[in-house]
């Protein structure tokens, strides 16, 4: 099988979140199956030079998108088994940041035509064209419109991957020649047409072979208003077409036994390392240096649908137990005023990092006792697989992928790897917390085996590899 994997950033090369993560661990699994697999990202000015470095130049052609003919460099990269390609265009993508920009419709948009041109230039003749997010999500509706005209893409199909639906690539309607290259024939109730605007996820849900999301229960949510951000009738129109796939983990590149960015290596015969960890961490951070108090940690951008309404609507009163927090992430101004201002509040205690940093993240997931997350929507999430991976309890929401990889503890059968509540509800989301220390204080062995059962647990994406396979199988068979 020959996989075109397409996304807007690929780590270890250039990362701001989880899609990054996801394009760096499927890709070299899908490999190991014994596929062809080819991924292309835009070379970006923030890919730094040990990785430019190994790359080798390709060629470079023009193509038109709209009225404007468009320079494209590409360049090669061989890692792990995959072939990385990296499209160049100094006008597009010589800039600070990947996102955020005034023309990110334009610059998104000449990608995804540099994508269904690459596959002739290389003659090379890909089975299937997997994008994702909305950044890529012209990639299946050029590739319905130029197809034909192309003959390594007469036969390749396409899918494409919800990431995160809040994020949509919406547009106002008078681009949608100029800029993005399509007749007006596009701008249809089942295609582009969204509100009067063009909404390009829309177009790619409708254009795609088949449609997955990043969990399970993510997949079901979409069909509700309250998770789809306007879409669940264009899910639920192409819900036969449509999968949720558990994210996975680098179950290698993530074990706490070999990872050389934590303080002490352990394993689940040998949690030793994790107290040093832990130790490290509160000196670290200024906390007070005590073994039997339990380490709080949230990591995660500072928003609402991140659940910070429910932390701080109980956190003084979380904190009249006896516990440490600790917070690593950048957001909404009032999130991290309020985090600034209890580390001044309970010092000693508290320790509010607004920023981010790899470094510390690693840190956190090996010193801390709890990982919080309640999120009012979560499509997979890895923080808490990440958590379990180093032996973090984590006390979730269960909704979308923290459902699906977070099994509630249950204390008579000592199953489970959490604790988790039901409603975005403050109290319920306290009472998960107040259920977790309790096991912490009162119960060691308790909350040794859920630590071990966390580490343990295969969150590799072997099983995941499988599933888009699968698909990969049917759309091409039909």
């Amino acid at each position: 099988m020959k996989i075109f994997f397409v996304a807007s950033e690929v780590a270890p090369f250039i990362k701001t979140g989880g899609l990054a993560d996801v394009a760096a661990s499927l890709p070299p699994a899908l490999a190991e199956l014994g596929n062809d697999v080819r991924v292309i990202l835009p070379l970006y000015a923030g890919i730094g030079d040990q990785w430019r470095s190994q790359m080798t130049f390709v060629k470079y052609f023009y193509f038109r998108l709209g009225w404007r003919s468009s320079y494209c460099g590409l360049f090669q990269l061989e890692r792990g088994g995959v072939t990385y390609y990296f499209v160049d265009n100094e006008t597009y993508f010589k800039r600070n940041g990947l996102y955020g920009h005034y023309d990110d419709g334009e610059r998104f948009a000449y990608f995804s035509r540099a994508v269904i041109e690459v596959p002739a230039q290389i003659d090379w003749s890909p089975d299937v064209i997997h994008a994702n997010d909305w950044e890529t999500a012209l990639v299946p509706i050029y590739l319905n419109d130029f197809r034909f005209m192309i003959p390594q893409l007469t036969k390749t199909k396409s899918v494409y991957t919800i990431h995160n639906i809040e994020y949509q690539g919406r547009f106002g309607r008078s681009i949608m020649e100029d800029v993005f290259g399509l007749d007006a024939g596009h701008f249809n109730e089942r295609l582009l047409s969204y509100y009067g605007d063009v909404n390009l996820m829309k177009g790619a849900i409708y254009a795609s072979d088949y449609v997955t999301t990043v969990s399970p229960t993510y997949a079901n949510e979409l069909q509700y208003s309250f998770y789809a951000h306007g879409l669940e009738g264009v899910i639920t129109d192409n819900y036969y077409k449509m999968a949720g796939i558990l994210n996975g983990l680098d179950m290698k590149a993530n074990d706490p036994a070999t990872d050389e960015n934590i303080v002490a290596n352990y394993s689940v015969d040998d949690l030793g390392g994790k107290a040093k960890c832990k130790a490290a961490l509160q000196e670290e951070l200024g906390l007070k240096v005590d073994p039997n108090v339990p380490i709080i940690a949230c990591i995660s951008r500072l928003v609402g649908h991140k659940g910070y309404d429910l932390i701080t609507n109980v956190f003084h009163r979380m904190m009249e137990a006896n516990v440490q927090f600790v917070v690593l992430g950048t957001g909404e101004w009032g999130f991290e005023e309020f985090f600034r201002n209890a580390a001044k509040q309970y010092p000693g205690r508290v320790s509010a990092n607004i920023k981010y940093n790899a470094s510390l993240a690693s840190h956190i997931y090996s010193g801390a006792d709890i990982m919080l997350m309640p999120s009012v929507a979560e499509p997979c999430g890895l923080t808490q697989m990440f958590a379990m991976r180093y032996g973090t309890v984590p006390v979730v929401r269960l909704t979308g992928g923290l459902r699906d990889s977070v099994p509630p503890y249950n204390p008579e059968t000592q199953e489970g790897l959490g604790f988790t509540f039901g409603n975005i509800n403050a109290d319920d989301m306290l009472d998960a917390v107040y259920r977790a220390i309790t096991v912490f204080y009162n119960d060691k062995d308790s909350w040794s085996g859920l630590m071990k059962r966390g580490m343990s647990y295969d969150f590799s994406w072997e099983k995941s590899a499988d599933e888009y396979l699968a698909i990969y199988n049917k759309i091409t068979e039909e």
